[in-house]
């Protein structure tokens, strides 16, 4: 980030469901740029992050120290910032109070999680009060959401939040997702895809809110370094939660097809989840586990080496946003492979830039993976042109630079 700063840089509170987190290092890396930018920024987060310090980069051990964490004050927190809110903003207590009743109406056995989704978002005003900041933006329209558009009937505040997909297209519902767009200000979607669905379930006087800012990753960190296999085995890297809709037992079943027609293939999994003890016997009733490796969870730091030693990137997923650990794979000059849907092809050219599958199609994932293997002039040319994909659209620099001026454009509106 060059240190450029932008003029009349407001003050800005981050509100998200767990910050920092393994999987949303780009929530950090947005923060610390807009900072650069001269932004304020105060970040707060519903739930602590328990990582060992030893898991930690330094931006990560900076950044949780000076987070504010609505449960680790508790009870005592919440009944605090109940008796303040009654004194000071009774009015907008009654009416925080009334919209996490109503929210229950279409399922009573959510009363409890609203009523704690009310006092959180006492909590945040509180806290945004002392912090002396008016606008309150938020990533994901899920629960932290939920927190913000409750502050925002109860303060006087301006709310914004960042809609990734799919998981906030997925029980719109019960988890008033209209209610969250109608509350916001301003909506900040990812992709075009979720910029469509987004639409799809809101009123179209609304729409006018939403923008698309994409996400990026820095080309000068994640760039090409030389390769020079310790073997003759085929290493394909994939990196994210284990978790059904990541796709990976799809592409355990595809590294055993190759294996078991001759090819030399190994496969290297970073992350954690629920579906890693599946993923492990699924290995084992496939005879492969010696060509499996399970890394467990791993820092920014830890993640980019692996980049630099593997031979394809691969990510055979059922539902996605856009996953910045593509753009890092594309960026560090490794040709990927992964589904058509959401906004991948937003990313990825099939092709050109990368491969794409059918999602589910075991087929067409051995398929490319077997055309990789055997093809190094296609290999060299995905790798080209996936990093200046990259370059050219999902540079972290310029795309903050857009974000920022994005946040100016809207927030002097709305003043």
């Amino acid at each position: 980030m060059t240190n450029h700063v932008l003029p009349a840089a407001p003050s800005i509170a981050y509100l998200v469901s767990e910050y920092p987190a393994t999987s949303h290092t780009f929530i950090l890396k947005e923060v610390l740029g807009l900072r650069q930018l001269g932004f304020r920024i105060a970040t707060a987060s519903i739930n602590a992050d328990n990582r060992p310090l030893a898991a930690l980069t330094d931006d990560e051990r900076a950044a949780r120290d000076s987070t504010y964490v609505i449960k680790s004050h508790g009870l005592r927190g919440a009944l605090i910032a109940q008796l303040w809110c009654l004194r000071h903003y009774p009015q907008g207590y009654a009416r925080g109070l009334l919209a996490a009743l109503r929210r229950s109406l279409t399922n009573p056995r959510t009363i409890l999680r609203n009523l704690a989704h009310f006092a959180e978002a006492l909590m945040i005003g509180r806290w945004m009060q002392r912090e002396a900041i008016q606008h309150l933006h938020v990533h994901f329209a899920t629960a932290g959401a939920s927190v913000a558009s409750l502050a925002k009937q109860i303060f006087n505040i301006t709310l914004s939040m960042t809609v990734h997909g799919p998981d906030e297209f997925a029980n719109v519902r019960n988890e008033h997702f209209h209610e969250k767009v109608a509350a916001a200000d301003f909506v900040v979607c990812i992709s075009h895809f979720a910029r469509s669905q987004t639409m799809q379930h809101s009123a179209p006087e609304h729409w006018k809110k939403l923008d698309v800012s994409r996400l990026g990753v820095d080309p000068g960190r994640f760039a090409p370094m030389p390769n020079s296999p310790d073997s003759d085995e085929f290493l394909v890297l994939c990196v994210g939660r284990l978790t059904p809709a990541k796709g990976q037992h799809l592409l355990l079943d595809a590294i055993a097809a190759l294996h078991n027609t001759g090819e030399k293939i190994r496969l290297e999994l970073a992350g954690d989840g629920p579906d890693r003890f599946s993923l492990q016997r699924h290995a084992e009733a496939l005879g492969i586990t010696t060509l499996v490796k399970f890394h467990g969870a791993l820092n920014h730091d830890q993640v980019r080496a692996l980049y630099a030693s593997c031979d394809a990137f691969v990510l055979p997923s059922f539902a996605e946003g856009i996953p910045v650990v593509l753009m890092e794979a594309m960026a560090s000059g490794v040709p990927c492979i992964s589904t058509r849907i959401a906004g991948i092809p937003e990313l990825i050219e099939d092709g050109e830039s990368g491969f794409l599958a059918s999602p589910s199609s075991l087929d067409e994932l051995t398929d490319r993976l077997r055309q990789l293997i055997h093809d190094p002039v296609v290999r060299n040319r995905l790798a080209t042109n996936g990093r200046k994909r990259v370059c050219d659209a999902y540079d972290l620099q310029r795309n903050i630079v857009g974000l920022a001026q994005l946040f100016q454009r809207r927030l002097g509106a709305s003043s």
